[in-house]
């Protein structure tokens, strides 16, 4: 459990932003940072706009099929 609550401690007080930029910033500076192929991956950005409670996906038969074993 101490590694969980340290984790919420590092997040609370804002390590890993700080890390990041630090880490940037020394790669920049050695010109060893290329995002020439580089891809954004939004996933951990939260979704403001959701629906609360999306709709279930339709049925795609008619009910489950028989049980093999």
């Amino acid at each position: 459990m101490r590694c969980r609550r340290r984790l919420a401690e590092w997040t609370e007080a804002g390590v890993w932003p700080r890390l990041d930029g630090a880490l940037f910033s020394r790669l920049r500076a050695a010109n060893a940072l290329d995002l020439s192929r580089a891809a954004v991956d939004g996933s951990h950005i939260r979704a403001l706009k959701r629906d609360p409670r999306p709709d279930e996906a339709p049925s795609t038969g008619a009910g489950q099929a028989a049980s093999t074993t």
